[in-house]
């Protein structure tokens, strides 16, 4: 039996009674699986006494047991009769003895209530980006870029050629250099400059927030200079991509751009319902969720950071040195709150839209994930396991929620914003 003793908030507390007969049922179990168990001298497996077997386990043992077992199949019970769902919970069980009730309480923080804002409302500024003809010209000329030759002249560097330098020292090796997209202050010492010369390249200090990278000195000699040959945009370019004309690759162009800010505009659609739906949301935030979503942040930071070879703890220290410890642990703390709101945000409207997923629609998300992930997808389910696979359906269940949410909305009339920059083309096939 379970009564309520406080529930305020996400604070809840309650005891529970177990009675002395399912107390005694609970021991007299523990008591037969160790006589089965537990082999005593001079006695067949299973046949000594029980009074002998718990004076050789000895009764704190056997008391444990029992505890444990009672807890177990009692505190879901309570949950379930309570009605609640628990985040986090500590348990403090009472004295145990066999022929007595055996009582223990709980203290928990409960699952929040969520109370969505009227999200019909909400108006999206995002969009997909207009692929104008200008952008399309812009990709077909980076893709003339990515196809461009190189061959060696005798002459001063000048803008737009690539230069083999050697550095000079100890550590030194040779390397290219693309003046066209090289750092100023490298562009600048090799602008000019002939194959055999020395050249000293001043670079700046750059601080790059965690660390820094001091300003040095840095000598190199010019080996080669080699000018930029681009290929002409016309049919025979066009041919390359297995396109009979420069025209038909212009259309292909245009269409997979499409494609791809279409796609770019339904997630920037389906970031911005998220975001305001959790910041709109009406709850309150248990703190044990808040923390445990820290500490599995923390961890993938630690396992980060572990494959780079470096240690939390020297990263740690070389932070605090530079007095950002504290500010690295305050961003951590915030980017958690953020999170769990939009979990909570997103689970909530979920629920309210009765969200569930058909065999289908599951089979095809593993499919696409395990496409974008280059695995198959048995091999994909064996590395998700049981828990993982049960994530991965929440995260599939959220983005048809969102999707369906985003579906109802009543459409704004507003001017499409126009790309700033051409999507990275892949080479697509010529039509038949």
């Amino acid at each position: 039996m379970a009564e309520l003793i406080k529930n305020e908030g996400n604070q809840v507390e309650f005891k529970v009674t177990v009675p002395a007969r399912e107390v005694n049922t609970a021991y007299n179990a523990v008591v037969n699986a160790l006589t089965k168990q537990v082999k005593v001298p001079g006695f067949r497996p299973g046949k000594a006494p029980k009074s002998v077997v718990i004076k050789r386990v000895g009764q704190d043992y056997v008391d444990n047991e029992v505890r444990d077992q009672l807890l177990q199949n009692h505190y879901p019970k309570a949950l379930q009769e309570l009605a609640l769902t628990i985040v986090d919970a500590e348990i403090h069980p009472e004295g145990l003895n066999e022929g007595q009730d055996f009582n223990f309480t709980v203290k928990a923080e409960k699952y929040p209530e969520v109370k969505l804002p009227e999200w019909k409302s909400f108006e999206l500024a995002a969009a997909a980006p207009e692929i104008t003809d200008e952008i399309i010209s812009k990709t077909l000329s980076d893709l003339a870029e990515r196809n461009a030759t190189f061959e060696s002249v005798e002459r001063e560097a000048e803008e737009g050629d690539m230069l083999i330098v050697e550095e000079q020292g100890e550590e030194g090796g040779s390397y290219p250099v693309y003046l066209d997209t090289a750092e100023a202050h490298i562009k600048t010492a090799l602008l000019g400059k002939k194959a055999g010369e020395e050249v000293t390249i001043e670079i700046p200090e750059v601080d790059h927030g965690d660390h820094k990278h001091e300003a040095q000195s840095v000598q190199v000699k010019v080996k080669e200079i080699k000018k930029k040959n681009l290929p002409e945009l016309n049919d025979e370019f066009a041919k390359t991509f297995k396109f009979d004309t420069l025209d038909a690759l212009r259309e292909a162009i245009g269409r997979d751009l499409t494609t791809r800010a279409d796609q770019e505009g339904k997630l920037a659609q389906r970031e911005e319902f998220a975001q305001k739906l959790a910041d709109g949301m009406d709850v309150n935030v248990p703190s044990s969720l808040i923390k445990r979503r820290q500490e599995s942040m923390l961890a993938e930071i630690k396992s980060d950071l572990q494959r780079q070879g470096v240690k939390f703890e020297e990263y740690e220290k070389f932070m605090t040195e530079q007095g950002k410890f504290d500010d690295f642990m305050a961003d951590l703390e915030k980017n958690a709150i953020e999170r769990v709101r939009r979990e909570l945000a997103l689970e909530q409207l979920v629920e309210d839209l009765k969200i569930d997923l058909t065999r289908e629609e599951l089979n095809g998300s593993l499919v696409a994930f395990a496409q974008q992930n280059r695995t198959t997808v048995q091999e994909l389910l064996n590395q998700l396991g049981s828990s993982g696979l049960e994530g991965f359906k929440a995260s599939v269940r959220r983005d048809k929620a969102v999707a369906q949410a985003i579906a109802a909305l009543q459409p704004v009339a507003e001017a499409q914003p126009e790309a700033t920059e051409a999507a990275e083309p892949e080479q697509t096939e010529a039509k038949e």
